[in-house]
């Protein structure tokens, strides 16, 4: 899948788009699970921002 995304985020007109990991915590759990999206630059602070 790695090389999936990193050859889509090389087009030219890709250029302003990040792929972002936020690490979450469960409340039921209490387990962590990764949240990544792939997004654009302007957007990272507010992925970052909401749970």
């Amino acid at each position: 899948m790695a090389k999936k995304v990193v050859a889509t985020l090389k087009k030219a007109d890709s250029r302003n788009l990040v792929k972002a990991v936020k690490m979450v915590k469960s409340e039921k759990t209490g387990a962590f699970t990764f949240k990544e999206d792939i997004i654009g630059k302007e957007f990272t602070g507010e992925f970052f921002k909401n749970k």
